[in-house]
């Protein structure tokens, strides 16, 4: 799950500072400092799931502004999918709208 949670922070950054022509964000990126493998990992460790859609949403949220916001096709069917991320109350529940939040992430890069 850490893995995947990292790979939608790293597909957020991504859409919301990576520009045509420059460097890519990669996992060792100073902007990833705070949605890095380790620190989700003690997130899920804790069972913290309320930690967990914080941070999503902080990096979703830079996306979805990249894209348009909700008024855009994009922007829609992201902040659907982050709605269903922050509507889970358990951590048995986040696999599957975290699995399909990523996979729609990495769709429109």
């Amino acid at each position: 799950m850490e893995s995947h949670l990292e790979t939608v922070a790293l597909f957020s950054l991504k859409l919301a500072y990576e520009t045509e022509g420059s460097s890519p964000i990669l996992r060792d990126d100073l902007v990833m400092g705070d949605y890095q493998r380790d620190v989700f990992e003690l997130l899920v460790r804790r069972g913290d799931v309320e930690g967990i859609q914080v941070k999503v949403s902080e990096c979703v949220g830079l996306a979805l502004e990249a894209v348009g916001g909700v008024d855009k096709p994009l922007g829609r069917e992201l902040g659907r999918l982050v709605g269903e991320f922050a509507g889970v109350r358990g951590m048995e529940e986040l696999d599957a709208p975290l699995v399909a939040l990523k996979d729609y992430l990495k769709d429109i890069q």
